[in-house]
């Protein structure tokens, strides 16, 4: 019963906080009659004010769940969300729309909490299925949302204004559930429990990026780097008392940082995690906008939902899969990275260049599938080699310098304080960022390549030359 009822809750927090009718078509909406934006106040004005409100407190959020013990953050949450479709309701104009941003940047903030919430509360053996639980219910959540608005603007014909107002009684229904979570005595960095090390680090905020990026599973790494093995017995950083200071925790988390980087093969992939999520962030945030250039709501019916449903469900297919694939990712990783990197940046040029609605939703259907496929290898990757407390400071630096390479594109490319290029011109830059991305990891595979050939070579040299000295007495000795 103990893990049964909170996670029940968080699974009916996670539905209907993600049951978002209203979000495949929010650019429609802005730029039609409700609201009546144009499109520079929309793409470079409004959306960049959610990344820097993302970045901004990615980081002080993440210490405010742990110290708080979690539900007061997935209150937080909750509150941010109903005040998120209120205003997107009721109130009219480009500054309103702006604190809106700003707003759903603290709601996306916070979901720290809920993938960390259930690892406060129930005992290591359960953290594999609760996780799955947590997780799945997301994914069918936004999956339900898109559907459910497409199919009632296609076939019930009804406005806008009312998926919007769908998404806030969702949002109101997610509302009620975290109040009658139990409240966790214990955290990871500012309340540890008495116990093992061992257990005691296994606990608590795990999954600090789980949410972001759509990394959909957690795949067991059988093939693993002699270099990233050793990072599981790192003896503790902590052998002061159960309850922390704030300074404490920044110098533990600094000197596993340090650690957690030296290890070259965790580098390379984290730093494709940093690289590719801002690209994805980018394409996947202004994706609507340049389906609305390619055509306009206004004059055609639009099929957002039915996309973002199908990229959703492929995107999740294709996380899973990874387990089956026949791939020694310790020793092709990087050219994999090359290659899939590439075909995202063509399908990024696709949906910039031949200005075709139906090309555009299949490219943005491979590029999500192919981005979600990836980050899960780089998730498993990453996670085989540490324990849960490196597992969630990793994972959150990397997304946190994704946010920071995405608020200076946003600065730069977006924002009307910068370039303010259009869309089309964004997304052949994004298109170009990808290829980039690719060319970086094809130099490091061919790298790696000659790398381990001089290794063999050198092995081989090495056995060559031990065994001609063991020859020679057997030879003196017959003479």
């Amino acid at each position: 019963m103990s893990l049964l009822y909170p996670t029940l809750l968080l699974c009916v927090y996670g539905f209907f906080s993600n049951l978002r009718p209203s979000e495949p078509f929010l650019t429609a909406y802005l730029m039609g009659p409700d609201k009546n934006l144009t499109e520079t106040q929309v793409v470079n004005e409004i959306f960049p004010i959610w990344t820097y409100s993302y970045l901004a407190l990615l980081f002080p959020i993440f210490l405010a769940t742990d110290y708080l013990c979690y539900k007061p953050v997935l209150v937080l949450q909750a509150t941010s969300l109903v005040v998120t479709y209120a205003m997107l309701l009721k109130v009219q104009g480009m500054l309103a729309m702006q604190l809106l941003e700003f707003f759903f940047g603290l709601a996306t903030a916070s979901e720290i909490a809920y993938y960390s919430y259930i690892y406060s509360v129930v005992e290591p053996s359960h953290y594999q299925r609760v996780t799955g639980y947590c997780r799945s219910v997301t994914l069918f959540g936004s999956a339900a949302g898109s559907l459910t608005g497409q199919l009632l603007l296609s076939a019930a014909k009804v406005q806008l204004l009312h998926l919007v107002i769908i998404t806030l009684a969702s949002a109101a229904v997610a509302f009620v559930a975290p109040w009658f979570l139990p409240m966790p005595k214990r955290s990871l960095f500012f309340h540890k429990s008495p116990g093992s090390e061992e257990e005691r680090t296994r606990r608590s905020s795990a999954a600090l990026t789980e949410k972001a990026e759509d990394e959909e599973s957690k795949v067991p790494l059988n093939d693993q780097d002699e270099s990233t093995v050793s990072y599981q017995t790192f003896p503790s950083s902590d052998p002061g008392p159960h309850r922390k200071g704030l300074v404490d925790v920044l110098r533990l988390l600094f000197e596993d940082f340090l650690k957690c980087y030296s290890c070259r093969p965790l580098l390379a992939w984290s730093l494709w995690w940093a690289l590719a999520t801002c690209g994805y962030f980018q394409v996947i945030n202004y994706a609507q906008p340049l389906w609305e250039k390619v055509r306009p709501s206004q004059d055609y019916e639009i099929y957002n939902g039915y996309v973002e449903t199908l990229s959703t469900l492929l995107g999740a297919l294709a996380a899973l899969l990874v387990g089956y694939l026949p791939v020694s990712w310790s020793m092709w990783g990087e050219l994999a990275l090359c290659l899939l990197s590439l075909l995202m940046a063509v399908c990024v040029f696709i949906m910039d260049m031949l200005k075709n609605i139906w090309l555009c939703y299949g490219s943005y259907v491979v590029f999500r599938a192919t981005y979600m496929l990836l980050i899960t290898v780089a998730t498993f990757q990453i996670a085989a080699s540490l324990n849960m407390q490196r597992y969630a400071l990793v994972f959150g630096v990397n997304t946190f310098m994704a946010l920071l390479l995405q608020t200076l594109l946003t600065l730069v490319v977006v924002d009307s304080a910068g370039l303010g290029l259009d869309v089309f011109t964004q997304f052949f830059i994004y298109g170009g960022y990808f290829t980039l991305i690719s060319v970086i990891f094809l130099l490091a595979g061919f790298c790696k390549l000659a790398s381990r050939r001089r290794s063999e070579e050198e092995v081989l040299a090495n056995g060559s030359a031990q065994t001609g000295s063991d020859s020679a007495p057997v030879s003196d000795a017959s003479s």
